[in-house]
């Protein structure tokens, strides 16, 4: 006989716990961030999400429905959102493009898991179902949260997501079931950076044993984004997408203007991806610690013109022009120098090579003579900060001072 009464379902910590220890065997540089989450039980979150605290709350229902399988899974991605900083980073590319209200949250919740998802799953992980991958929505794998954001708009193809909901950690959002900044068992600041510099360690520390993107990502947490280096991947956006750059004609679509020629066909303008050479200045009077600088910023730029690798070319450059690499790993490009600076040459080499560039980006120390003309390509230069005296600009000539950048570069000071 019912009691009229309904039993509410207690959260199954042995199935939750025994999935958590799968996920941190599976991945096992993750294990310092999979143990510093702070459990939370809860019946208003669809299934698992995070808040910025470091809390994961959890739904009973969704545990009791899961394989351990699974649920490991789930444990990896949660805090994934939060090694990332994919609430910071939500926060900030709201505020620079004006995105206000919980649709654009779930944006940015989809964008953040097709960051995740491309490389979370499988060896040893079970991929949940309904989970968001960059393919559902015919984008690429291994870009950024904020590359993805650029491509896609909600609509038709995301609303079987509606449901998603990975908490504030996620998009940045503070939802009513969290406990928030006063709520306990929640991580001080320095306390979450303790938890990312262990887990880049562990990934730097044992090479191959943790995805690209995780690799990526511990490389940049120990050196973090500056102001600088998004400008310069902003000079360079820029630069590609401006009049001229990466355009060319095609009859494959014929221009409307036709119509106004009977019988002859004009071509129509067409966008191609653009390509980017990287002048890298190796001259004795930059150091290892800037060349290595130089390679981060070489990633960077890759990234800035979409991830494609194919469409950025390395110039190594001192007094000649060394040979033209194409990107395939910023780290395994040789950076051979160390005698005088002539990036005249480099620019010779860029402008030679095939295809042309529709970008030229010169990182260097300034301490060079630049072409006497403008390049028929826009250019944008890094410059490594200098504070030297006057006399120790050239030891053959203490009285040369190079000149400043020509004005028809974008200059961006870095550091």
């Amino acid at each position: 006989m019912s009691t009229g009464t309904t039993e509410v379902q207690a959260l199954d910590l042995d199935k939750l716990y025994t999935a958590r220890l799968q996920a941190a065997r599976a991945r096992p540089y993750l294990a310092t961030a999979l143990f510093a989450l702070h459990t939370v039980e809860s019946r208003q979150v669809p299934t698992m999400g995070v808040d910025r605290h470091w809390r994961c709350y959890v739904s009973p229902r969704f545990v009791e429905r899961t394989p351990v399988e699974e649920l490991a899974g789930v444990w990896v991605h949660e805090v994934s959102h939060l090694l990332r900083d994919h609430h910071g980073r939500s926060d900030r590319f709201a505020e620079k493009h004006g995105l206000t209200g919980p649709g654009e949250r779930l944006r940015m919740n989809i964008a953040a898991d097709c960051e995740i998802n491309d490389d979370v799953f499988g060896d040893g992980l079970a991929t949940p179902e309904g989970v968001v991958v960059p393919a559902l929505l015919k984008l690429p794998e291994g870009q950024l949260m904020e590359d993805y954001l650029r491509h896609f708009q909600l609509g038709a193809q995301t609303g079987e997501w509606a449901w998603l909901d990975c908490g504030s950690g996620a998009d940045g959002l503070e939802r009513g079931w969290e406990l928030g900044p006063d709520g306990a068992h929640g991580l001080s600041a320095q306390e979450r950076d303790a938890v990312r510099f262990r887990v880049a360690q562990g990934i730097t520390g044992r090479p191959g044993s943790a995805s690209a993107g995780w690799q990526r990502w511990a490389e940049e947490a120990f050196h973090p984004p500056q102001a600088w280096r998004e400008l310069l991947g902003a000079a360079v956006r820029s630069a590609a997408s401006a009049p001229g750059a990466g355009e060319d004609y095609t009859y494959g679509r014929p221009s409307r203007r036709s119509a106004s020629v009977p019988g002859t066909v004009l071509p129509s303008l067409r966008r191609r991806p653009p390509h980017v050479s990287v002048i890298i200045d190796t001259s004795g009077s930059v150091s290892d610690t800037e060349l290595g600088s130089a390679l981060l910023e070489v990633a960077a730029i890759s990234r800035a013109v979409g991830g494609r690798r194919d469409l950025v070319t390395v110039v190594p450059c001192d007094a000649a022009a060394r040979i033209a690499h194409p990107l395939c790993k910023a780290e395994g490009i040789p950076l051979l120098g160390g005698g005088g600076t002539n990036l005249r040459a480099g620019f010779t080499k860029a402008l030679r090579s095939h295809p042309k560039p529709d970008v030229i980006v010169v990182l260097t120390d300034g301490q060079t003579r630049w072409p006497a003309s403008r390049p028929p390509c826009r250019t944008v230069v890094g410059l490594f900060p200098r504070h030297h005296q006057r006399n120790s600009w050239d030891e053959e000539d203490p009285d040369y001072v190079p000149d400043s950048p020509p004005d028809w570069a974008r200059v961006v000071e870095i550091g």
